[in-house]
């Protein structure tokens, strides 16, 4: 087992994550009110929707003092709250989010298609163009866990080492880790392990993926038409 990767300042003015289009901001998140509050206002607000719950997700996976309010916020809490072991990731068991970005637009589209693509193939979906994303962006300057000289936490389709790896330093107090795209070659990515760690992104373009009954083979850029191979 190598030693634990050490943290080196990351700085990309453009730090770019991809999302799906289908997901409306939740409402608690975009509020003014205290975090600290946010348990409480849902428990009221319940009596009345019972499903608002559902929709919020796991408020208690970040505590107060890590939430992130005001506009645009959802995009930065959800994929804490919203987690699942049905949904893994290089860096989460799904017990946990992460905010995971790439250094570039084409490098967070292509990590996502990977994966999109292999829910399609789990549920046999019909080929088309089946499936619109928004790209969101921000700027990321962070001192983070350098995982890109190990091999060991890139492996294709294993990650039990990179998992096992991200709880031992999200336990210690890191901030997240670095790491090279598998699914985009040069390019690199990163994983956050808490929400107040980063500025809320901007929504940029929108793109429709095209499924071909096998994999993610097309991209559309739904404001300028343009589409490119995968």
């Amino acid at each position: 087992m190598p030693p634990d990767p050490v943290p080196v300042r990351i700085a990309w003015p453009k730090a770019c994550r991809v999302i799906r289009s289908i997901h409306p901001p939740i409402d608690l998140f975009e509020d003014i009110a205290d975090p600290r509050d946010w348990e409480a206002l849902a428990s009221a607000e319940s009596k009345t929707n019972p499903r608002l719950w559902e929709h919020l997700g796991r408020l208690d996976l970040v505590p107060p003092a890590r939430r992130v309010a005001g506009p645009g916020a959802s995009y930065v809490m959800a994929p804490f709250v919203h987690v699942s072991p049905d949904r893994p990731g290089r860096f989460t068991d799904g017990s946990y989010g992460v905010y995971s970005a790439g250094n570039a637009e084409e490098v967070a589209i292509r990590e996502v298609a990977h994966h999109h693509g292999r829910a399609m193939r789990a549920s046999a979906e019909a080929p088309g163009w089946t499936s619109q994303f928004r790209l969101l962006v921000n700027r990321l300057d962070l001192a983070l866990a350098d995982a890109r000289p190990f091999p060991l936490y890139h492996r294709p389709d294993d990650y039990a080492p990179s998992q096992a790896l991200a709880r031992r330093l999200r336990h210690a107090g890191s901030n997240g880790i670095v790491y090279r795209s598998v699914r985009s070659p040069g390019g690199e990515c990163a994983a956050i392990f808490w929400p107040d760690l980063i500025p809320v992104p901007v929504q940029a373009d929108h793109f429709d993926f095209h499924w071909n009954g096998t994999t993610v083979d097309q991209i559309r850029n739904c404001r300028t038409q343009a589409i490119f191979a995968l």
